[in-house]
């Protein structure tokens, strides 16, 4: 909208042209986003606790997550807020691909706040079945990658790019609709697994979000697109400022989600940024880098189908408790030990993939 307005008054004054350069929208929707979390985030607690909106625990968990009963859940509310004013105020809202990357996010982010308010509003500990919840994720998903595929326009838009090497892209052809789905789906449900620890997963979906702006940066520009060797994609860098919004929307949460915590994520908002990182992987070709990027929500997810295999097939656990990270908390490290070691490992594996522009 600040973006339109802006536009409109380069007819009069040529200073605004500075909004046309993506960079400096994009630092705007972090600094919109971060400003809009710090403004509204005490508020958003406040309603929570005094709704009762607050987290169970399990009794076979750590037993350090004992004390963690009552902190207020669905924060996730904070991050799809600030997330979506941001965007539209600074982003170019005739791009298609910002609208859907939005619409995505918020979709799954309405799956999830069905989940939570069943659990911790209605007290039903089952929430929404896990039938239910994969249905609805199913039907998003695959209307996302349907979409995309049928309205492709370009050969690039279709094809797996390999990193580390030169032009090298693998055609999906009706392939790409299943990829793309698997892509959303596993990333959203990766991220609502690693959301277990203090801060444990939003300082990662920050780290990649970031990432993933720079690759949607240089796709959608033709000279860097070609010296870089990736495939050059019309209107994709508009999502610099989507994955900008998230960034500060991200540390706007970070801020009152940090070790001890004072709200949680909840469904609502790990399930939407996971599936916002699985899309904007997906429109920027690099669904491979992010399996690099996300490792930490790749290990995480790993453990869980280790444990269940193991179990089911021998009764005997690999882990101690999974998602992973339970594990090391089982094995005597501290939360905040395992918080920051999983950050850092998410840094290296960032910069690993960030480094697949250059080593090809």
């Amino acid at each position: 909208m600040l973006y339109a307005l802006a536009e409109y008054l380069t007819r009069f004054y040529s200073g605004f042209n500075v909004f046309h350069y993506l960079t400096l929208r994009a630092i705007l929707g972090v600094l919109t986003a971060l400003t809009i979390s710090f403004v509204i985030g005490p508020y958003i607690i406040r309603r929570l606790s005094f709704h009762q909106i607050s987290q169970t625990v399990r009794a076979d968990g750590p037993p350090t997550h004992l004390a963690k009963a009552g902190t207020p859940t669905m924060g996730g509310l904070l991050i799809l807020a600030s997330i979506a004013v941001s965007t539209l105020l600074w982003a170019d809202l005739h791009n298609r691909y910002v609208w859907l990357v939005l619409l995505v996010t918020m979709l799954f982010g309405v799956i999830g706040w069905v989940d939570d308010y069943r659990k911790l509003v209605l007290r039903d500990s089952r929430g929404l079945s896990a039938r239910n919840k994969f249905f609805w994720q199913s039907v998003v998903g695959l209307g996302t990658a349907a979409f995309l595929y049928f309205t492709a326009v370009t050969p690039a838009e279709t094809e797996l790019v390999v990193p580390f090497f030169k032009h090298v892209y693998v055609p999906l052809g009706w392939l790409y609709i299943p990829v793309v789905y698997l892509v959303i789906v596993g990333s959203s449900n990766a991220v609502n697994l690693t959301d277990g620890l203090d801060g444990l997963a939003i300082l990662p979906a920050v780290l990649v979000a970031g990432a993933l702006g720079i690759f949607a940066y240089a796709t959608g520009h033709v000279k860097f697109s070609g010296y870089l060797g990736i495939p050059y994609i019309a209107g994709v860098g508009e999502l610099i400022v989507v994955c900008g919004s998230l960034v500060g929307a991200g540390l706007g949460f970070l801020w009152f989600n940090a070790y001890p915590a004072q709200v949680f994520m909840g469904d609502i908002g790990a399930l939407a940024i996971g599936a916002a990182l699985g899309l904007l992987a997906v429109i920027v070709r690099e669904e491979l880098v992010l399996l690099i990027m996300g490792g930490v929500f790749v290990m995480e997810t790993v453990s869980v189908i280790l444990q269940v295999v193991s179990y089911k097939l021998t009764g005997r656990r690999i882990f101690r408790m999974a998602p992973l990270h339970h594990h090391f908390e089982l094995k005597g490290w501290p939360e905040p030990r395992v918080i920051v070691r999983f950050w850092i490992v998410t840094v290296i594996l960032v910069l690993i993939g960030l480094a697949t522009l250059k080593i090809r």
